[in-house]
């Protein structure tokens, strides 16, 4: 990579960052694209949100990705919202657009691109979400919009779940419901996809539910979390013969979309099967 005086810079903004592959992601994509930019991850703090997005103003940043926890937190701080992210309420690309900051949801979009890749329709199925964060609200907006017939969100405290629900009951057909208890045996015999939007098993052995429980035999069983790659949920999905879909497929399809806001080029289904590659060679 040539660095130089022209170099642009775009960043990662969560907490934690250390072990993402997006750098990895996008470093790829300014290299085949010929894009004098460079990606960085920066580790920030809820209450440098305001001083982050001036920051990114002042050093003329391209762009960037946000992550957990500051999804939902970076909006105010933003100068637009393109709409679906507005309705989502929740950002995961800012774009610097002469000084204006200009927020964006990529991540439902890509999540439903990874289900299509693997050949899976969505129309009228009924899905059980566990988690109510904003990974949670773009997948479940993105999931009503392809005409899903019920979603059920999982999550240990009333008020976002509740909002979520709110948000798809007032503007879909899609009917949704949430629940403060934990999933149960019996709770996914009425579902198709079960889908994990929590952080529960990044960088450990955690379950986000009792992996005692047997599974209905056509549940389809998918995890946001891409590390590690075969999470103790996707171990104990395929254990019970269950089909599967890797966080990954998400990460790099969402992190595609981004790449075309920012260069305002269009990426190809070779820069998804190339990014993989460089993963699958990472974990070895």
């Amino acid at each position: 990579m040539n660095i130089n005086s022209n170099t642009k810079l775009i960043g990662l903004l969560g907490q934690p960052v250390s072990q993402s592959f997006s750098p990895s992601i996008h470093n790829y994509l300014s290299q085949k694209y010929k894009k004098n930019n460079i990606y960085m991850c920066f580790e920030i703090e809820k209450n440098n949100l305001q001083n982050v997005a001036l920051g990114i103003k002042t050093f003329n940043m391209k762009g960037c990705n946000v992550t957990i926890p500051y999804k939902v937190e970076i909006i105010p701080y933003l100068d637009k919202v393109e709409k679906n992210a507005l309705l989502i309420g929740a950002v995961n690309t800012i774009k610097n657009v002469n000084d204006e900051l200009i927020g964006y949801n990529t991540d439902g979009i890509g999540f439903i691109k990874s289900l299509k890749d693997e050949g899976y329709s969505l129309k009228d199925k009924k899905v059980i979400i566990l988690g109510a964060g904003g990974a949670c609200r773009s997948i479940a907006v993105e999931l009503a919009n392809h005409e899903v017939s019920y979603i059920e969100i999982r999550n240990r405290s009333e008020k976002n779940a509740k909002c979520i629900c709110d948000l798809i009951n007032s503007n879909f057909q899609s009917k949704t419901n949430y629940n403060i208890k934990p999933v149960e045996e019996n709770d996914l015999n009425s579902f198709d996809i079960l889908i994990n939007t929590t952080p529960i098993g990044m960088e450990s052995k955690d379950c986000p539910i009792d992996v005692n429980i047997n599974p209905p035999k056509n549940l389809l069983v998918c995890d946001i979390v891409y590390k590690p790659h075969e999470t103790t949920l996707l171990s104990w999905a395929k254990k019970n013969n269950l089909n599967v879909v890797y966080g990954i497929n998400m990460l790099i399809n969402q992190g595609l979309l981004a790449y075309e806001i920012w260069e305002n080029i269009k990426t190809s289904e070779d820069d998804l099967k190339e990014i993989k590659n460089i993963y699958f060679n990472s974990l070895k």
